[in-house]
């Protein structure tokens, strides 16, 4: 009897490890995402006809459990044509009083997971999943390929892709605002800026994706336009408005070192601009963001009450909601611009905690230095030498109307990230900040050092994605980086030493000076790692003729052709841009350098 049951019950469980033993795609270790893999996974083990998977960071209140019921009763309803294949269920964000930026974030998140989506659900009909509390008719997905696509990289957004297929499949996606769930959202500068991130790589993916193209294929013409401005577009449209400001501010600066701009202001046919100036003065107004409030106003009136809505919008602006949102436009634009460029979009933990912390600066220096820094700085000196060059004949009010909103725009990147951390000007945590910062610039990389242990380990990670790059995206990187000699070649001609020669030697010199100091400064950095530990006193009389050369070399190009002291600032200017397109062109060719 005993080996009888033995053997009943290894059949029996021979019999349930085949029936569920799953094979996952591709190589053990290149499996895709692991929430998508593990939804995919799980819904085989799920029994019924509904399926709710619902996100770490959400919650639910017991009220809102005894309508379950009637939220299940949908998918015996017609909506439309069809029955739901996907009841979209609203959230509550229980997370907006941890900080100010935690208000900002509800409201937006308030804004999209339930006033939009409404619309979007009807009569747009072009609600998606979210990732939230959707339902799902399991029936319909099991057969369709499952709730989420695990694949790496392309579908980094996992959570829309299940809204994408149920769409393809004549599928029904609706929305129900009489039940909630709680939901938790990030709270820290730091932890936004990385969900905002991994959400603009996904969208990037989505706009490459064949899923995108399928719809935007079979709908008709207004669902087509609905379905772009509520997924894609608007991160396009982000990515071109910052665009925009590159394009403007470069277009100002040729016009001021040609001499095309002075010659239209001083033409006698011009005698009174002072109408132009009161039209730039409105348009001022507008481009500060002054217009895009009102449809936030109209949505929190609808749910709150006008007067409600009034108070909420002058609060954020005594809190900066203005330069927390045109900071992360910076962020979206970036990481949607690169992933259209290069790919290789990337999981990004974000935490979801409830930890307001104080942020070191070599931590906000590794996060923000490409996506905001560098570009600020960039427009900076667009906005600078374009004020030096045509203050003679400009007058200040015309200039401050044109640029006052690029200003704010530069403000805001370099300093919102100091602006809204924690404790950030206390005395000691800058001094700490300091230590830990010169500390990590300090550090060489090697074998196994993470990002946040040295520069240069974090230098090698931050253009992993020129690795994967091809040749198209390549030489448009290189063809973009050279916007950057503008500065030089229009500046040498204005130099005083030049005598207003427009010959190309005059140009050709300013390269050969550059290269000159390059030499000077790589035999330095040779000398000092072949001969500072052994030959010290050979180092040094090394680097001392070296640097006579070069101040003699100086001496000789600039004093002899009566040197101006305005000629030293704009010398700056001028190859401060080209020495960072010499440092771009060696990211963009360093891999093809290194094989």
């Amino acid at each position: 009897v005993g080996n009888i049951y033995n053997i009943i019950w290894k059949n029996i469980n021979n019999y349930s490890l085949e029936i569920y033993r799953v094979k996952l795609p591709g190589k053990p270790t290149e499996v895709g995402e692991g929430k998508p893999n593990n939804q995919n996974h799980a819904i085989i083990f799920t029994r019924g006809e509904a399926l709710q998977a619902i996100d770490m960071n959400q919650d639910n209140y017991l009220e809102e459990s005894f309508k379950m019921r009637n939220l299940l009763e949908e998918f015996l309803i017609k909506h439309g044509k069809s029955k739901p294949t996907i009841l979209g269920v609203r959230e509550h964000i229980f997370t907006g009083s941890v900080s100010s930026l935690a208000w900002f974030m509800s409201n937006q998140e308030t804004s999209f997971v339930t006033i939009g989506q409404r619309v979007l659900a009807n009569p747009l009909k072009v609600r998606f999943h979210y990732g939230h509390p959707d339902v799902f008719d399991r029936i319909f997905h099991i057969t369709r390929g499952g709730i989420s696509k695990a694949s790496k990289v392309i579908n980094l957004s996992e959570d829309i892709f299940a809204g994408f297929n149920s769409t393809l499949r004549q599928g029904n996606v609706t929305h129900h605002e009489y039940i909630q769930l709680g939901k938790g959202r990030d709270v820290g500068m730091n932890q936004i800026s990385n969900f905002e991130a991994k959400v603009a790589n996904g969208n990037g993916e989505q706009t490459l994706c064949r899923d995108v193209h399928r719809l935007g294929h079979r709908f008709d013409f207004y669902r087509m336009l609905s379905m772009y401005f509520t997924t894609v577009g608007f991160y396009f449209n982000s990515m071109v408005a910052v665009l925009t400001v590159y394009v403007f501010l470069y277009g100002r600066l040729y016009l001021v070192l040609s001499g095309l701009e002075k010659s239209i202001l001083q033409d006698p046919r011009i005698k009174n601009i002072k109408p132009f100036a009161n039209a730039l003065a409105t348009q001022s107004v507008f481009q500060l963001g002054t217009l895009l409030i009102l449809p936030m106003i109209m949505e929190v009136g609808l749910e709150k009450g006008f007067g409600k809505a009034l108070a909420e919008f002058i609060i954020m602006q005594l809190q900066l909601a203005p330069m927390f949102f045109t900071f992360h436009l910076g962020t979206k634009t970036h990481y949607y611009g690169r992933t259209i460029l290069h790919g290789g979009a990337k999981y990004r933990g974000t935490g979801r905690g409830f930890v307001v912390r104080h942020a070191k600066f070599a931590e906000n220096y590794r996060m923000y230095s490409r996506s905001h820094f560098v570009k600020a700085l960039e427009l900076l000196i667009l906005l600078v030498v374009y004020l030096a060059y045509g203050s003679s004949y400009r007058s200040s009010s015309l200039y401050v109307y044109v640029t006052i909103s690029m200003w704010f725009l530069v403000f805001c990147w370099l300093f919102a990230p100091f602006i809204f951390n924690p404790s950030c000007f206390e005395w000691h945590k800058m001094v700490d900040d300091w230590t830990d910062w010169w500390k990590w610039m300090n550090n060489r990389g090697g074998i196994g050092l993470a990002p946040e242990q040295s520069w240069e380990a974090w230098w090698v990670s931050e253009h992993e994605h020129l690795k994967n790059g091809t040749v198209r995206s390549l030489l448009l990187e290189l063809v973009l980086s050279l916007r950057l000699l503008i500065y030089q070649y229009g500046i040498v001609y204005h130099l005083h030493i030049v005598h207003e020669n427009k010959s190309f030697m005059i140009y050709a010199l300013s390269w050969l000076v550059i290269g000159i100091v390059l030499v000077s400064l790589k035999v330095v950095s040779l000398g000092r790692e072949k001969f500072v530990t052994k030959f010290q006193l050979v180092f040094r009389i090394l680097k001392g003729i070296v640097f006579l050369v070069l101040i003699g070399l100086m001496v000789v190009i600039f004093v002899g052709f009566d040197l101006a002291v305005s000629d030293v600032g704009a010398s700056v200017l001028a190859f401060i841009p080209t020495g960072w397109f010499i440092l771009l062109m060696a990211q963009v060719c360093g891999p093809l350098f290194r094989r």
